[in-house]
């Protein structure tokens, strides 16, 4: 079975796609981005949604915190795509699909992901930070990321999946030290927040 993914046109994206990074947004303005999803939203089939720049993909993508530290996730060779072998991830995140859908398919989304993703026995609380965009390369062309952060607060986080990921707490210096090793975004994400 093919998965579907939600999409919006790329023209249709309050504010536009023209930066690269994250662009620092308000509540007000995920409400112009939900409105948009409403109003010009659809699911369409993944493998057309990746080979397709007229429309962005839209992500939900956490960093966890704790307090100086950052959640810190590194992909094994255990996962099926070789080019993602070793690389590290400060986001949790994924395609919003079309179990999500209803009226608030960007936070339901959200939610899933965390809980799929993410071994917590605590509710998260879900800070906006704004949009992430990467036009330079084919795939952050089709993607947009909603960026949010959650501070953990010294309670208890880790992956579900410990046959494909492995992940830590870390402090600054290391996660500066895995920034050569970052996917395009977290890259983006670390330079931007630090």
């Amino acid at each position: 079975m093919v998965e579907r993914v939600l999409v919006i046109p790329r023209e249709q994206v309050p504010g536009g796609c023209d930066f690269t990074g994250i662009r620092l947004v308000d509540l007000a303005a995920l409400d112009e981005l939900r409105s948009a999803v409403r109003d010009h939203g659809r699911f369409m089939n993944r493998p057309l949604a990746e080979q397709s720049p007229a429309f962005k993909q839209l992500i939900p993508y956490v960093v966890v915190r704790d307090g100086a530290q950052t959640f810190l996730m590194e992909r094994t060779a255990a996962g099926g795509d070789p080019r993602l072998h070793r690389k590290a991830s400060v986001g949790v995140g994924g395609h919003i699909n079309p179990v999500d859908d209803g009226d608030d398919p960007l936070t339901a989304g959200l939610r899933r992901e965390w809980a799929e993703e993410l071994d917590a026995d605590w509710e998260p609380a879900f800070r906006l930070v704004g949009l992430l965009n990467d036009d330079s390369n084919p795939v952050g062309s089709v993607h947009l990321g909603i960026v949010f952060t959650v501070e953990a607060d010294g309670r208890r986080i880790g992956v579900r999946e410990h046959d494909k990921l492995t992940a830590r707490m870390v402090d600054t210096d290391e996660l500066r030290a895995a920034r050569d090793r970052m996917e395009t975004w977290s890259r983006l994400v670390v330079d931007q927040l630090g």
